[in-house]
């Protein structure tokens, strides 16, 4: 039995952090971590943390044995373990003892899936960086690309590439908090009920036990390169929930920029296409065709994500007593597939964005296809409060029935613009005349704070870029 990703294509992207053999190192690791914690604690020799580390190497282990036989169990960790105490008894027999104890499977359980999510991070933290590196560029490069901007699928008013650029980049950099969180995901402990007694019966003559099974914990979340929580989550699902609507969050926004290639690449559109690859886009019966896969599979990302998310917000509310009873266990597949996804996901759209074919010229062309009505907005504006009330129709009453007669006819609407306006005055005296009705039929002119949006834009993402070193690091063991 094997699962190489057959139907969903260009998932492969993710699956180094993500496959079994990721899940079964991670698990591995917090097993053998937990040895290294005690050590450090100095409940255990330093030999034996040593010795941990050397007989958590996936490759040692048959992952597919494992799976099966964690039917018995219901999770991966109880077959693990025994395979895992096997081999450390043959490096170091002695360490053995110190394997597990004072764990139950779900604090192992869940706190491999933590770490195995904060190790999808650095590919999708990498990944998005360079996402947004190319909407930068495409920003600042096309701020005075005019094209039109849709409303409920029409033409409604010019915009630039540049703002469509800069609104993708936004919509990334909104996600930067979420993103940072994902660095500092928590371990589980707990113990079977949540108690930490097996915790603190590793402390038998100690007052201050329950302080010392704290430590002990902070100290594995320190082996890991994760946290320690406030509190025991074995049925308080939150930080999988924040994982998982992050990962999809990442998923929706990426989406949503594929949406928009996917419309403006279509030939009768044409202003944007993705880059040519070798064998990517083609078709089995149609050779003509270059299809823009990079974006279908985002979408189909966008699609897919929002379900497993919301998979694991059922998961957490069915939780019940100290354990949850088969809840859990769906949260599993769901937050490794969103895992495997978005790093997926953030290395299609880097390519896409990263190679991202504009045309200028087609924009401009389907913009001034759809008519001087679609500057109807600027010409009421300017025009309407000249005019005076005639024959019971307002000044905007009377240009909207020009704009309407001449919606596509440029010169017809100038020519009727300059008599419909005649004798008025603006108000620094200057007359309605050819040169400014024409002034008002530029695109160009009416673009808003077009300069200003991208700008701020672009600076956030200049700071964004400055602060990243810094703010990515984590110090293992410190609170969420």
């Amino acid at each position: 039995m094997s699962d190489v990703g057959l139907l969903s294509p260009g998932a492969h992207r993710g699956a180094e952090h993500t496959d079994d053999t990721a899940v079964l190192q991670a698990l591995l690791d917090a097993e053998a971590s937990w040895v290294a914690a005690q050590a450090s604690a100095g409940l255990a020799p330093a030999g034996a943390a040593a010795s941990a580390r050397a007989a958590a190497r996936a490759a040692d282990y048959d992952a597919a044995d494992v799976a099966l036989r964690a039917e018995g169990g219901g999770n991966p960790v109880i077959p693990l373990l025994a395979d895992y105490r096997h081999r450390l008894g043959q490096l170091d027999p002695a360490a053995v003892r110190f394997v597990h104890r004072g764990l139950t499977s779900q604090d192992v359980m869940d706190t491999a899936l933590m770490l195995l999510v904060h190790r999808a991070a650095e590919p999708l933290t990498r990944q998005l960086a360079a996402v947004q590196e190319s909407l930068a560029r495409l920003a600042a490069a096309h701020r005075g690309t005019v094209q039109a901007a849709r409303t409920l699928t029409q033409h409604a008013l010019p915009t630039t590439f540049g703002l469509k650029a800069a609104h993708w980049l936004a919509g990334l950099q909104d996600l930067e908090e979420d993103l940072g969180r994902l660095r500092r995901l928590p371990v589980s402990y707990g113990g079977a009920a949540g108690s930490l007694a097996a915790s603190l019966a590793l402390f038998p003559d100690a007052p201050d036990a329950d302080v010392r099974a704290l430590d002990l914990a902070r100290r594995w979340a320190g082996e890991l390169g994760l946290v320690l929580p406030p509190h025991v989550w074995h049925t308080a699902r939150r930080p999988v929930l924040r994982a998982g609507d992050t990962l999809a969050a990442v998923c929706s926004a990426l989406g949503r920029i594929a949406n928009d290639v996917l419309l403006l690449s279509r030939p009768e559109l044409g202003e944007l296409r993705e880059p040519a690859a070798e064998g990517r886009g083609v078709s089995s019966a149609m050779p003509q065709k270059q299809n823009p896969v990079l974006s279908v599979l985002l979408k189909r990302t966008a699609l897919s994500a929002p379900q497993l998310a919301a998979q694991l917000h059922v998961a957490a509310s069915l939780v019940v007593d100290e354990r949850p009873d088969g809840s859990w266990h769906t949260e599993w597949p769901a937050l490794r597939e969103l895992a495997r996804l978005a790093v997926a996901a953030s290395s299609h759209a880097a390519e896409l964005t990263g190679g991202l074919v504009v045309d200028p010229a087609r924009m401009r062309a389907n913009l001034d296809a759809s008519g001087p009505a679609v500057l109807a907005e600027r010409i009421s504006a300017a025009l309407a409060p000249l005019l005076p009330t005639a024959d019971g129709a307002t000044g905007k009453q009377r240009v909207q029935a020009v704009v309407r007669e001449h919606a596509t006819d440029r010169a017809g609407m100038a020519r009727a613009l300059v008599r419909l306006a005649e004798g008025a005055a603006l108000p620094g005296g200057r007359p309605v005349d050819e040169s400014f009705v024409a002034g008002l039929l530029d695109p160009a002119g009416y673009l808003g704070a077009n300069d200003l949006l991208i700008d701020q834009v672009l600076e956030r993402h200049r700071r964004g870029a400055n602060d990243r070193p810094s703010t990515s690091r984590t110090t293992p063991g410190d609170p969420a």
